[in-house]
C-alpha cells in the first residue's frame, strides 16, 4: 500500500517524459479526410445551435425558470466542449500534425473529459428537474429554486474538475520509455498510462472509477428516476394526464438515448470493436449530441419553440416597418432640401 501511494505522488522517484505524443486516429481507410470534413460541419452546426439557444434563453425573460438555468449549461458545455475537441482533432488528421506536446496533450485531455463528464451531470440536473415537477408538482416551486440550481451547477463544475485534475495529475506520475503512439483520436486517458513502463496501478484505479462515477452512476440515477416517475404516472387516474406529463419528459429523454446508447454499445462490445469502427463510434458520440441537443430542446420543449417564433416574428416586423425608399424618391427628398 505504501508503495502504491509513493508511486502516485512520485517520492523519491524521477519520471521518463517524453516531448510529445503521436495521436494514430483510424489505420488503412482510403479518403478518411471527407470524414473530418464532415466533422468540421457538424461542428459549425453545433456552434450555431447552442449559440442560438444560450441567446434565446438570455434574451427572452420568460425563460427564466430554473430549469433553463440547466438547459444554459447544457448548451454551454456542448459550445466549449467541441471548440475543445473538434478543432484540435482537424488540426491534427486534416493538417497533420499528429505530433502533440506532452503538456499540449495532457490539456487536451483535461478539457474533453472535463466536458464529456458535464455533459452527463447535466442530463443528471434536467432528470431531477423532471422528477420534482412530475412526482412534487405542488412543491417544485420550493425545491427547485434559482438558488438551488446554479448550487447544483456549481458543484457539478467543482467536482467534475477535481475529479480530472486527479486522473491528469495521476498521469505525470509515469515514465513512458518505449512507445509514445496513442491509439485513438485524441489524447484519452486510457491509452496514455497503458504506455507507461513504471507502476501504473494508481492511474488505472481511477480509468476504473472515473466511468463508474461520471458515466454508471448517472444512468442509474436516470433510470431509476423514470422508473419511479413511470409508476407515478400509471397512479394517474386518466391517460390523457399521463401522456400530457409524458410529453415533458420527451426533451430529456432524446438526449439521455443519443449520449448514453453509443457510449453503452462501445464499452459493452469493445472487444469485438475494430480500433477504427471504436474511433468512429467515439468520435461521433462526443461531436453529435452537442449538434443535436439544441435542434431537440427547439423542437420539443414548448416554451423554447414558442420563444424563437415570437423572435422571428419581431424580426420579421422590424424589417416591414423600415421605410423602403426608391433612388427617385431619395433624389426628390434631396432636391426638395436645395
Amino acid at each position: 500500500q505504501t508503495s502504491f501511494f509513493n508511486s502516485a505522488l512520485g517520492k523519491n522517484i524521477s519520471f521518463v517524459r517524453p516531448a510529445y505524443f503521436i495521436i494514430s486516429g483510424f489505420i488503412g481507410i482510403p479518403n478518411i479526410k471527407f470524414y473530418y470534413v464532415f466533422l468540421f460541419f457538424v461542428f459549425v452546426v453545433s456552434v450555431l445551435g447552442n449559440t442560438a439557444v444560450m441567446a434565446v434563453i438570455y434574451l427572452d425573460h420568460n425563460l427564466r425558470a430554473p430549469k433553463y438555468i440547466m438547459v444554459f449549461n447544457l448548451a454551454f458545455v456542448d459550445l466549449f466542449g467541441s471548440s475543445a475537441l473538434v478543432p484540435k482533432l482537424l488540426d491534427i488528421f486534416l493538417f497533420d500534425h499528429r505530433y502533440i506536446p506532452y503538456n499540449d496533450c495532457l490539456t487536451f485531455l483535461f478539457f474533453c473529459y472535463t466536458c464529456l463528464s458535464m455533459q452527463t451531470l447535466n442530463l443528471v440536473g434536467l432528470c431531477y428537474d423532471r422528477l420534482i415537477a412530475i412526482i412534487f408538482p405542488l412543491h417544485y416551486h420550493l425545491k427547485v429554486t434559482h438558488r438551488f440550481m446554479f448550487s447544483l451547477i456549481a458543484s457539478f463544475w467543482v467536482f467534475v474538475i477535481f475529479v480530472v485534475l486527479i486522473a491528469v495529475g495521476l498521469l505525470t506520475r509515469l515514465s513512458f520509455c518505449k512507445s509514445v503512439l496513442i491509439n485513438s483520436y485524441f489524447c484519452d486517458h486510457g491509452q496514455i498510462f497503458r504506455l507507461a513502463c513504471n507502476d501504473r496501478s494508481p492511474s488505472f484505479a481511477i480509468s476504473m472509477s472515473l466511468p463508474v462515477l461520471l458515466l454508471w452512476f448517472p444512468l442509474m440515477f436516470i433510470l431509476f428516476s423514470y422508473l419511479y416517475i413511470a409508476y407515478a404516472l400509471s397512479k394517474v387516474a386518466t391517460v390523457k394526464e399521463r401522456v400530457k406529463a409524458f410529453k415533458t419528459c420527451t426533451a430529456h429523454l432524446s438526449l439521455v438515448a443519443i449520449y448514453f446508447i453509443p457510449i453503452l454499445i462501445t464499452f459493452t462490445m469493445s472487444s469485438k470493436i475494430h480500433p477504427n469502427g471504436r474511433i468512429i463510434n467515439l468520435s461521433l458520440t462526443s461531436v453529435f449530441p452537442p449538434m443535436l441537443n439544441p435542434i431537440i430542446y427547439v423542437l420539443q420543449t414548448q416554451e423554447i419553440k414558442e420563444s424563437v417564433k415570437k423572435m422571428f416574428k419581431i424580426i420579421n416586423n422590424q424589417d416591414s416597418e423600415k421605410p423602403d425608399f426608391s433612388f427617385c424618391d431619395i433624389f426628390f427628398l434631396k432636391s426638395c432640401e436645395m
